[in-house]
């Protein structure tokens, strides 16, 4: 046996613990009218899951409770029902999906209304327990647990209910559930799917932004590799040749300088031989002051160079800085104009009242300062620059002076040398001594200038060197200044300045391409690229759930159609045979049929040379086809009454236990509850209605509430309800013909 027992507590007039053990394939229920043997029948419904109060013969969930009797029966507060399956695989498979011998459900409601529900003891949810018994053909209403009025209801039934009641009994309940829970996950996947989707819409302007703001990253990121690559060997050919120069310099300049302090030490040395000699007279006074003077002059022309070099130098920086800002100039975004014209714009637009005269304000201020070129910077840099030329002005004056002095000076010095030459005789040695120091001390100097105009410029290159590795450090990074171990061959120095050139131009199109912070944007990008791969994942597994769920939807859609036909093929075969030992002959059989809806049809679908009111109609109506539907088709032999509706109460009764027994023979349950199905039978409808029970208890337990005597003499297990005057309804166990009396 699957049902071994039930235990009813404070259910209804159940207001002591009262149990019913099932030992035998069919129990009687017996008891006359009021005495709550029906209220059986409603508490295998509660512990079974039922949710509908009114089914139960109730409004609410305390109605369910016991109440309070008349003569001292006292409420309770709670009600509960456990009834406990065998399920044992002793058989050939378990009936219940649990990996117990025996399982227990227990339900138990409140006077609040709140329900608790058990397995095995364990708190447990509905939704469990309805899984657990839908997969062993059991629910808390259907084919299986039915009551007097039920019995017809198949018969009132419209086509559509009676479909659903033969799924029901057919054992399809499982898969429309499959297919209720696929349908509601597929509502959840498509507003899933619908979010998903709206928060990549979302993002997606700001990714397309980012995606181009990393661009113009990458380009930079290119320019600077560019760069750091150019950087490196500029580098290194710089410090080359700044090395080379000097050496060579310093080669040429070293033996230069220690001649020329020869020469010095030489020079004093004739000038002393020449203050003692004899033979000293004015003459040689005078070239002695001459040439003194000219050593001073050369020695102040000597200063001007070395000035007038370093203003050149400071003129050539200073000017590139001007030329590279006002190249920066030629581009909007860098442009300066005054606030207090920007002031005066404002002034004028928050008087004006359209857009249209706002723009042409803007535009006209824009164009009217478009070739404005107001750095602060090229102002500063030209003004020094200004100071700069006037030294210069000065200072080649000052040469030109100098230069006109020196040119007397030296014509006097020849003039009066020449004079000494054609009166000095062989004694004068020392004279001409100091004529050649004079004029060999004048070729070192000479040379030493050009080498001293070569060192300023060299240290101006230095300087430019060391603010150029600054920068380089500080625009792309350590590595373009890790130039030490690159090996570089020989080149023409002009090809060093084309290198310089390429650089400033890199420097100048990063500043301009206006990319920002690169790292923060390439993390946001990322981070948002990432984001909407992460959706666009989510919104594939999504398509594929719900490709899934329709796929899963059509194949049950597709097992249900299948099995449902058959399972009316073996009705049909069990309700025919049913019915012909109800009424000894007849047919009856069940048909499939598509129910037909009415649709209205307005004017704008009708032709429109025909109105509606010239052909004396307000619409039109035609059919189209609905869902699928059960229709019942009776012949009763010896009549000619077909269809139900022309059938009498009994007869009405008779077929509907024809076609409940029929189709709890095509897939029985693991037990059918008949309340008093068999209430209208004569005596002769008795003994066939019993027969049908005895044939039908071979494949499902049947719990039987009667008062037909025929009925019970068919039960194995027979069990008396009574009440008393307390309202309370108590069980008996008694024998068969104990079982008539009571049912009295």
């Amino acid at each position: 046996m699957y049902l071994k027992s039930l235990e009813i507590s404070g259910f209804k007039s159940f207001a002591k613990k009262a149990t019913l053990n099932f030992a035998s394939p069919i129990s009687s229920i017996v008891g006359p009218n009021g005495s709550g043997k029906s209220n059986v029948a409603e508490a295998f419904r509660f512990v079974l899951g039922e949710q509908s109060i009114k089914s139960m013969r109730g409004k609410r969930g305390e109605d369910l409770i016991f109440n309070g009797g008349g003569e001292g029966g006292a409420r309770v507060n709670r009600a509960s029902v456990k009834v406990i399956f065998d399920n044992s695989t002793t058989m050939s498979k378990r009936m219940l999906n649990i990996d117990f011998d025996e399982v227990t459900l227990e339900r138990v409601v409140h006077r609040d209304n709140t329900n608790e529900y058990f397995i095995n003891g364990s708190p447990s949810r509905l939704k469990d327990i309805v899984e657990l018994l839908v997969g062993a053909h059991i629910g808390a209403s259907g084919h299986h647990i039915i009551s007097q009025g039920e019995a017809d209801r198949i018969l009132n039934a419209n086509i559509k209910e009676r479909r659903e009641m033969i799924e029901d009994a057919l054992g399809l309940k499982i898969y429309q559930y499959k297919k209720t829970e696929s349908k509601r996950k597929l509502e959840k996947t498509l507003e899933n799917m619908k979010s998903v989707d709206s928060l990549r819409r979302e993002i997606a302007p700001h990714l397309k932004f980012l995606k181009k703001q990393v661009e113009k990253v990458e380009k930079v990121q290119e320019m600077r590799e560019e760069l750091r690559k150019l950087y490196k060997e500029y580098f290194k050919r710089e410090e080359t040749y700044l090395k080379i120069e000097k050496d060579r310099i310093h080669s040429i300049k070293k033996p230069l300088t220690e001649e020329l302090n020869q020469l010095d030490t030489e020079i004093k040395e004739a000038r002393r031989i020449l203050e003692q000699s004899k033979n000293r007279d004015a003459k040689s006074d005078e070239l002695i002051s001459i040439e003194s003077n000219l050593h001073k002059i050369r020695e102040g022309l000597d200063t001007i160079v070395r000035e007038l070099g370093n203003i050149e130098g400071e003129i050539s920086a200073s000017q590139r800085t001007i030329d590279k800002e006002k190249q920066k100039q030629t581009k909007d975004e860098f442009k300066t104009i005054y606030l207090k014209d920007v002031e005066e714009v404002v002034k004028k637009a928050n008087i004006l009242e359209t857009i249209s005269e706002i723009k042409e304000l803007l535009f006209g201020f824009i164009s009217s300062h478009r070739n404005k070129v107001n750095s602060v910077l090229i102002i500063e840099t030209e003004k020094e620059v200004s100071i700069l030329q006037n030294k210069k002005s000065e200072c080649e004056k000052s040469l030109k002076k100098l230069n006109e002095e020196e040119n007397i000076k030296t014509l006097e010095y020849n003039t009066l040398r020449q004079k000494i030459e054609i009166e000095k005789d062989s004694n004068r040695d020392a004279e001409k001594n100091v004529f050649r120091i004079i004029a060999r001390q004048n070729e070192v100097r000479g040379v030493l200038n050009g080498i001293k105009t070569s060192e300023d410029k060299l240290t101006l290159e230095e300087e430019s060197f060391r603010r150029e590795l600054n920068e380089a450090y500080t625009l792309v990074g350590r590595e373009a200044v890790d130039y030490k171990e690159m090996i570089v061959i020989e080149e023409a120095r002009a090809l060093q300045h084309d290198r310089g050139r390429a650089i400033d131009k890199i420097k100048i199109r990063i500043e301009d391409s206006g990319a920002g912070n690169g790292g923060d944007i390439m993390k946001e990008y990322k981070e948002v690229e990432e984001r909407d791969i992460f959706l666009a994942k989510e919104l594939a597994d999504l398509e594929n759930s719900k490709q899934s769920l329709d796929t899963l939807i059509l194949d049950l859609d597709a097992r249900i159609d299948v099995e449902f036909k058959e399972g009316i093929l073996k009705i049909n075969a069990q309700f025919q045979n049913y019915f012909s030992l109800m009424f000894g002959g007849g047919n009856a059989g069940l048909t499939i049929v598509r129910e037909k809806k009415r649709k209205k049809r307005s004017d704008t679908d009708m032709p429109s040379l025909i109105s509606n009111e010239d052909m004396g109609i307000e619409d039109m109506e035609n059919d189209i086809e609905g869902e699928e539907g059960i229709e019942i088709n009776v012949s009763l032999p010896r009549k000619k009454v077909k269809g139900l509706m022309m059938l009498s109460g009994g007869e009405r009764a008779l077929t509907s236990i024809a076609l409940l027994f029929a189709i709890s023979q095509v897939n029985p349950p693991p037990f059918i509850i008949l309340d008093e199905t068999d209430a209208a039978l004569d005596e002769a409808n008795s003994r066939k209605y019993g027969d049908m029970v005895s044939n039908l208890s071979k494949y499902s337990q049947l719990i039987l509430i009667t008062h037909n005597r025929e009925t019970m003499s068919r039960a194995g297990v027979i069990y008396g309800v009574t009440m008393g005057g307390d309202g309370i309804s108590k069980l008996l166990s008694i024998q068969f013909e104990q079982a008539v009396q009571v049912a009295k």
